[in-house]
Parts: structure tokens; sequence; C-alpha cells
């Protein structure tokens, strides 16, 4: 056993046992398990917040797209940004009206909201099938990660069955305490391993970050700015509208909401995420800098570059930190997307389908699901393909169908009927899964179109449809019940 895989090794016990100890002197009803009984201060709202949103993705995703793809990649520090600003306006505002209502799952909120168990399961759906979208692409970067910091000792599959078997124990027994109490070790390790990686590799090989993009804009001329064509400025403005809607949409975002103390702790978070948004910058500098270092690398291979700069600059011991870190960066999240999947799929499609079913019984089927869910996803990750930001790109546009209808029922006269909300989620969701899928882009169906038309994001066009279909069917609806009513007092008379 090399010294890589020892740390390895020692950081992923260290993360299940933190994860297990989080249980300890908490009864684990269905509240406590999943939104902490609604106790979570600033620091532990923080680290649940960051812990979804700094994953795999940052140690792979984001450095080997910055390799890849260049100046697109600034798009995420941009729509994160915007994200905790709207944050700032409206998770109070849904810790209100959660707390109220004692909901415990974002589908728990569009029931209430629009007096609709059935659209309740159909948003349940679209969660759980972005979020397991979004499981597999933590459980391909664990593979990834762990196969290349062992120096091949560990394989992927094996990394894969061995992290999903360790994070299902804690989430079963802990819920959202283990999450919590997980993503602080979580966030030491890699808030100093990317800073200092993106620090270190630009200095080292180029004396710095300026003189960096210099050397690579003059091998690659225009390399780090956004190309005329593909990912473009329409691109970039139709990515950064799109995704900063759908930043809190996803419905593991809704749990460290739902388990806030107070607003005051959620209105201190979105003032210091953007701080942590910063973060992902260093990750493309590593990337960036592996530009001229090491070429070659293409499509999801690029995803690597990280793992493969460090192992080229770095003892075998640094390397297994880093493997241990990116160990950490996958288990959190996943432990809050198989907590999110089971409860949608026990309480908002179970429940509504076998209405007798006690809270105690939801509450133990919410647990048991927990290895099942993992199965699945250990079986479509296997399956897989796609880089990570492809797979990321996909997710983002699918949950984002959901904005819409959950602004609209933000407002304090919301004129959008539950039918207008359910067709508006349908057509962008098909319309979506038609186009990302089906890999159809606009400039292959619509050629003559101007090329800033061409260019833009797919989930935007199918979320402008959504809201076209929102508005018409809210209408329709509205009046056909007003009309209806009429009749009714008239009969009445």
């Amino acid at each position: 056993m090399n010294i890589a895989v020892l740390f390895i090794l020692s950081f992923f016990v260290v993360s299940v046992a933190i994860g297990i100890w989080a249980k300890k002197g908490k009864e684990m009803n269905l509240e406590q398990w999943s939104v902490g009984g609604r106790g979570m201060g600033t620091l532990l709202i923080f680290l649940l917040s960051a812990g979804e949103m700094y994953t795999t993705f940052t140690f792979l995703g984001a450095s080997g797209s910055a390799y890849r793809d260049g100046g697109s990649i600034f798009s995420i520090v941009t729509y994160g940004c915007l994200a905790t600003v709207i944050s700032y306006f409206v998770f109070p505002a849904i810790w209100r009206y959660a707390k109220q209502h004692k909901l415990v799952s974002q589908s728990d909120f569009f029931v209430k909201k629009y007096q609709s168990p059935y659209l309740g399961v159909l948003v349940a759906v679209i969660g759980i099938v972005a979020c397991t979208c979004y499981l597999v692409l933590q459980f391909k970067g664990l593979g990834y990660i762990v196969t290349a910091t062992s120096y091949g000792v560990i394989s992927s599959k094996a990394a894969i069955w061995v992290g999903a078997l360790g994070v299902t124990i804690f989430v079963m027994i802990s819920g959202i305490h283990g999450s919590a109490l997980t993503s602080i070790l979580k966030d030491i390790l890699i808030l100093g391993i990317v800073v200092f990686l993106g620090v270190y590799f630009p200095i080292h090989y180029y004396g710095g970050i300026h003189p960096m993009f210099d050397a690579i804009n003059q091998a690659k001329p225009n390399f780090p700015i956004l190309p005329e064509q593909g990912m473009s400025v329409s691109w970039y403005i139709s990515t950064v509208i799109l995704s900063s809607i759908g930043f809190y949409m996803w419905p593991h975002g809704f749990s460290p909401v739902f388990a806030a103390s107070s607003e005051k702790a959620l209105r201190k978070n979105a003032a210091l995420m953007p701080i942590y948004q910063l973060i992902l910058l260093f990750a493309f500098f590593v990337g960036f800098a592996a530009i001229l270092q090491t070429p070659g690398l293409e499509g999801s291979a690029a995803d690597l570059i990280l793992l493969k700069f460090s192992k080229q600059a770095f003892d075998p011991w640094f390397v297994g930190l880093i493997g241990g870190a990116g160990v950490l960066a996958a288990l959190v999240p996943s432990s809050l997307l198989l907590m999110t999947i089971s409860t949608l799929f026990a309480k908002n499609i179970y429940q509504v389908f076998s209405p007798a079913a006690t809270d105690n019984q939801i509450a133990k089927l919410v647990k048991y699901l927990v290895p099942f869910i993992s199965l699945a996803a250990i079986y479509l990750t296997f399956k897989g393909g796609n880089s990570l930001f492809s797979i990321a790109i996909i997710a983002y546009n699918f949950i984002t169908q959901l904005a819409p209808a959950f602004f609209a029922s933000l407002m304090k006269k919301n004129f959008v009927t539950k039918q207008g909300a359910f067709a508006g989620i349908i057509i962008g969701g098909v319309l979506v899964s038609f186009m990302d899928l089906g890999n159809i882009k606009i400039a292959e169906l619509f050629p003559h179109l101007p090329q800033a038309i061409k260019d833009l994001n797919d989930g935007i066009i199918a979320l402008f449809i959504n809201i076209i279909v929102l508005l018409i069917v809210s209408l329709v609806t509205k009046k056909a019940a007003s009309t209806h009513q009429k009749a009714e007092v008239l009969e009445t008379i």
C-alpha cells in the first residue's frame, strides 16, 4: 500500500465516522433527519450550502472545462454570484412558509402553494431525475479521483462501491446532521488545496497568473475569451440567466433553507456565498496552467487534468491528500442528494397514492429507500458517458423548468393556477429532454437564424416556452373557473 492510498482511506473512514457520530443525542424523526429540527445556525447553513455547491465538479469539471473550453467556464462564477443575490430575498420567504406549514421537501412547498398533491408528484419526479443525474456525477467523479490519486491501486468501480456504501450508512443513521458535520472537514480541505494549487501552478510554470494568460494567448490566440460561435456571448448570457434562476431550484438546495434557525441566518449565508464563489477561480487557474504543460487531452479525459497535473508535480503523500479531499467533495453532496431523493419518493409520491400511510411509516420508508437509490445511481454511473460539465448543464436545464411556477408562487396574489404550473413544467421538461438527450441544437433545426440566437442555451428556449404555456393555461383555467362560479351563483338564485 502506497502512502497516497493510506491518506485516501483515512479520510474516507474519518468522514463516515463523523457522519455516524452526528446522530449522537438526537431522536431521528423525519423532521430531525431531513431538516435538522429547523435549528441550524449561520455556520452550519453556510457549510451545507457550500457542501452541495462545491463537489467533485470543483475538483474535476471546473479545471477540466477551463482546460478544454477556455473563457466559457467563467459563466459558473457569474451565475453563482447572481444566484446568491436572488437567495437573499427568496430564502427568508421560503423559510417562513416552510416553518409555518411544517414542510420538509421542495415538493411539499409546491403542494401547499398550489393545493395540488399531483403537482407535488410531478415536481418530485423532476427533482428525482435531476438529483439522480447529479448523484451520478458525484459517483463518477469519486471513481476518477480515487483511481488517479491512488496510482491505480484502487479501481474506479471499487471506489464507487465503497464510497456509496459509506455515504449510505451515515445518511440512514444521521440524515442532514451527518452531512453538516462532514462538511466542516471537507470545506477546510478543499479551500486549502484548491487555493494552493491555483496559486502554485501559475507561479511555478509561468511566473504568475498574468504571464500564464499571456503565454496561453500567444500559443492559442483568444482561447481564454469567448468564441464568436458556439459558447459565444449569447450562449454565455443565456446560460448565466438560466443557471442563476435555476441555481436554487435543486430539491437538495431547499434542505439547508428548511433547516435554518432563522431568516437572519439565511441572509448572512447569502452575503457570504459570493466570496466562496471565488474559490472556483483557483480551480480554473489549474486548468489554464495545464494547457501548455500537459497538452492533448480531449473530451471527458480533460476532466482528469487537475489530478494528472498534480501527479506530475507532487509527491505521493500530497497526491493522497488531494484524493482524500476529493472523496469528501463527493460524499457530502451525495449524502444530501440521497436524502432528498428518498424524501421526495416516500413523502411526495408514495404517500400521495397511499394516503393511509402514517408519518412513522413514511419516516422509516425514507431511510430504507436510501440503499436502493444508491444502487440505482451506481448502475447509471457505470452505464453513463459524457463529461462532467455536460452532465451538470443537462441537469441544470431540466431542474430550472420549475422556476416560473416557483417564483409566481411567492407573489402576494399568484395569478398562476395549478393547471398552468403543471402544463408549463411538463412542456419545459419535455423540450429540454428532447434537445439535450437527443443532442438536437437550435442551429440544426433553424440554420438560417442569426448566430446569436443559434448559440442560445437550449434550456433558455425551453424556459421561455414554459412561461408562455404557463400564462396561457392559467388565463384559460382562471376564466373557466370564474365562469363556473358565476353559473353556480345563478343556479342558487
